[in-house]
């Protein structure tokens, strides 16, 4: 003999009661041949598709890459060696020395805090070196972690360049700094919001946060340049891979765009085509 429920479908406070009814009084059904093999068509259909889609798309989960000392206390990770994308771990009193740039250089602090000559840096601050300037002593008493742009890591030619060049007088090009709690932020789509961080006039560098159970797409159909993605807080689906805090993921350019959705929410750093929401 079935349960008899006396429940209100408009009340929210039964609304489990309701769903459990509804599944009780539900009868299995078993498909058929043709059903069954429609299905696995259908299935391994999407499997492929997504699978080529994904393809071109260099992931690096926050546990993956390979470590590397380059100095007492500093090691460091490359994500991108072609854009010059790393991870950069200093030990508590640990430093870099002094350094001019020929190309510029973006810093984000994932984690602790770093002096950049007088310049003191905490976790979520973005940090920009315009080629041309010159930054002091890099150190951190605490430790940190940083993920760098456009630092020619394992390029021992280029290291000696910059580091000689340092002694060269003058500051050169003036130094941007943004600070986690600075900066505008402004709607992009409903449930995502944007802030710029840099601009160079064909490529953008900006934080985008997801709320909760967003998704939204990009209008562009193919990327127009290379898009680099870093999970600073929270996880996200591009396209089918799940991003989580401290993934990188790297898009080509000439790669479709893809739908990016959050069920817990996310903070992401992104670069790419300025056009690009």
């Amino acid at each position: 003999m079935k349960k008899r429920y006396s429940l209100d479908p408009d009340n929210p406070q039964h609304a489990d009661k309701v769903e459990a009814a509804l599944l009780e009084g539900l009868e299995p059904s078993q498909p058929s041949g043709q059903q069954r093999a429609k299905i696995r068509a259908q299935l391994f259909q999407r499997i492929h598709a997504s699978a080529a889609a994904e393809a071109p798309r260099v992931t690096i989960r926050s546990d993956q890459g390979k470590w590397r000392k380059i100095l007492p206390g500093v090691r460091a990770k490359t994500l991108d060696r072609h854009n010059r994308a790393f991870l950069l771990d200093l030990e508590p009193g640990a430093s870099l020395p002094m350094h001019r740039h020929h190309e510029d250089e973006e810093c984000i602090v994932l984690r602790g805090s770093a002096s950049l000559g007088d310049l003191k840096l905490s976790s979520g601050d973005y940090h920009m070196a315009r080629a041309g300037s010159r930054h002091g002593k890099i150190s951190s008493e605490s430790g940190a972690l940083l993920y760098l742009r456009g630092i020619p890591v394992g390029h021992t030619a280029e290291v000696a360049r910059d580091l000689l060049t340092a002694f060269l007088p003058g500051g050169g090009r003036e130094l941007i700094t943004i600070r986690a709690n600075e900066g505008d932020w402004s709607e992009v789509a409903p449930g995502v919001s944007s802030k710029p961080l840099y601009d160079d006039g064909q490529t953008r560098s900006s934080l985008l946060r997801i709320a909760a159970g967003t998704r939204w797409s990009s209008q562009q159909a193919l990327l127009a340049h290379d898009e680099e993605c870093l999970l600073l807080e929270g996880n996200a689906f591009f396209g089918d891979t799940l991003l989580c805090s401290g993934d990188w993921q790297l898009a080509p350019t000439g790669s479709a765009s893809r739908p990016i959705s959050s069920d817990r929410g996310a903070l992401v750093f992104m670069r790419g085509a300025r056009n690009a929401a």
